[in-house]
């Protein structure tokens, strides 16, 4: 086959007249490697977007409890929603890097506490009103204040300040310095609003992002259709519309994409991933970022107050049987901390802490017990295998006297009856682009997500001086230290890191590079791909 065919056949593949597999068949036929037919492949496939179609999206999460107020969004299929019809100040790049949204430049003081935020030209809501600076200083404001219940409330408690710099800057004044402040302002939680009287209805699902949201049925169904107003319709919003439906039944959600009824699946059941993958049309995809799975104490209830009691049960897990059994190698371990071993400043130099029955049989007895019954809650909604890897960890602890109870809760309902409310939970977590916004959401002492209700006066001393550090060398020191005492005094167990696994019929073709700070490419698929 010479150069002319081996082009053909990618602009057949890149048009939709050829599945991957089919492709690659056709490549490795010549004698190439498959290293190189696999690069060939993605390359075709990352060429010209085009336009059109409703993309059927399946998402292993969503409950009847959810709303549209963006400060209360706990889940993937709000995060994936409210991405696709609200426009933020700045978002995450598929790199990783922080790119402009509404706002288009930002600059800083030399300290670090004033940052002046200019909004982009032209932006308008869907009802067609002007993007102004009241709109995001409403939006700003609706996660401060006494009363806020938002989970972004921590992330900008350090604003004494936001106001309007003319008719198109915005300013901020922090009590400190705060490196990665336009960082912060990417958050899913904090989308930028139309106001009136200075404050925000949410309610209304009036956003400028790159789709308008037509329907939304609380843990059934969502509908949109492309803005064809947005600023950046050259480089997202290739689909006409979408349909986002919330099927946390892993099999139900696996069957209809494989009946051709969706067209792409997020949390593929790791179990069966190598047999999805023979499947004619189907394209598996495994992204590793910093999503961790955990189980969380509360260390305001008792036995989970004593240090003691929950060293051993961080002791009395088998990490790597986890990583073995629930991803299937789809992850690493984890050491019992948030922080992923791709992000800057992850502890590496702390020691890995190993399944080890007689240390934790030792801390079991320093906490005055001899054996100790424990209720474990678990479901498919915390992450799938959830229910499984309880099993597990009760087969592990029992070896040290711990007996671990597994509890299958509803998934409906999960992250409003369940987490944050009992004492011992199964979690996932997305995790965050930089250290200081997992820390601040989650570990910082009285936050509203501090799921493990953990306080540590050293960890919330460091917490605030790494955000206002501007040296490179002292910041890393700081969060090293974070992570420490964390996993060695908190109240979180995180066992494994594991990777973003999820599924897309032939016709839906995907970047070369997809985002990692979330599952489905940073939760912007709706927006960055495309069909064949």
């Amino acid at each position: 086959m010479n150069v002319f065919d081996i082009e053909q056949l990618k602009m057949r593949f890149a048009g939709g007249g050829m599945s991957r597999r089919g492709f690659m068949r056709s490549l490795l036929a010549t004698g190439m490697t498959a290293s190189a037919a696999t690069m060939i492949a993605d390359q075709a496939r990352a060429a010209t977007p085009n336009r059109g179609g409703t993309l059927r999206l399946g998402k292993g999460h969503g409950q009847t409890t959810d709303t549209m107020n963006p400060g209360t969004a706990e889940n993937g299929y709000m995060v994936n929603l409210l991405q696709s019809f609200h426009g933020y100040m700045t978002e995450v790049a598929p790199d990783g890097s922080l790119a402009a949204g509404v706002a288009e430049s930002w600059d800083a003081s030399p300290d670090g506490k004033t940052w002046s935020f200019n909004l982009r030209q032209g932006v308008t809501f869907h009802d067609g009103k002007p993007l102004t600076p009241e709109d995001v200083i409403a939006s700003i404001n609706h996660h401060r204040g006494d009363d806020s219940t938002s989970a972004a409330k921590p992330l900008l408690a350090a604003i004494m300040d936001v106001k309007a710099d003319g008719t198109n800057a915005v300013v901020f004044e922090l009590d400190a310095g705060n490196a990665d402040f336009p960082f912060t302002l990417s958050d899913y939680h904090i989308p930028i609003g139309a106001s009136a009287d200075g404050a925000v209805d949410w309610t209304t699902g009036n956003g400028c992002g790159a789709y308008r949201l037509d329907n939304f049925e609380p843990g059934v169904r969502a509908d949109l259709s492309r803005n064809d107003g947005h600023w950046d319709l050259a480089n997202r919003a290739f689909f006409d519309s979408a349909e986002m439906l919330a099927i946390t039944d892993t099999n139900a959600r696996t069957s209809a994409m494989v009946a051709g009824d969706l067209d792409a699946i997020d949390r593929l059941d790791l179990k069966t991933v190598e047999r999805i993958k023979q499947v004619p049309g189907i394209n598996v995809h495994s992204i590793p970022g910093t999503q961790h799975f955990t189980f969380e104490m509360m260390c305001d209830t008792d036995p989970y107050t004593d240090l003691n009691l929950r060293l051993a049960l961080k002791y009395a897990i088998d990490r790597q049987e986890l990583v073995d059994k629930i991803l299937f190698g789809y992850g690493v371990i984890g050491n019992d901390h948030p922080i992923g071993q791709g992000q800057r400043y992850f502890n590496k130099d702390l020691p890995q802490r190993e399944y080890d029955p007689d240390k934790a049989k030792f801390h079991l007895k320093e906490a005055g017990f001899e054996s100790i019954d424990i209720d474990l809650s678990a479901a498919d909604a915390a992450f799938a295998g959830s229910v499984d890897a309880a099993v597990l960890y009760q087969n592990s602890a029992s070896k040290a006297g711990i007996n671990i109870k597994p509890i299958r809760e509803p998934n409906d309902g999960y992250w409003t009856d369940v987490w944050n409310v009992k004492p011992f939970v199964a979690v996932y977590w997305g995790g965050r682009p930089v250290e200081d916004q997992m820390f601040s959401t989650a570990y910082q002492s009285g936050v509203p997500w501090n799921g493990t209700k953990w306080s540590n006066a050293r960890f919330d001393e460091l917490l605030i001086k790494a955000r206002a550090e501007l040296q490179d060398d002292k910041r890393r020191a700081m969060y090293y230290e974070m992570q420490e005492i964390l996993s060695n005094d908190g109240g979180l167990i995180a066992p494994m890191f594991a990777s973003y696994v999820f599924g897309t019929r032939d016709n839906v073709v995907t970047p070369a590079q997809m985002g990692s700070n979330w599952d489905m490419d940073g939760e912007r698929c709706i927006e960055r791909w495309w069909f064949a």
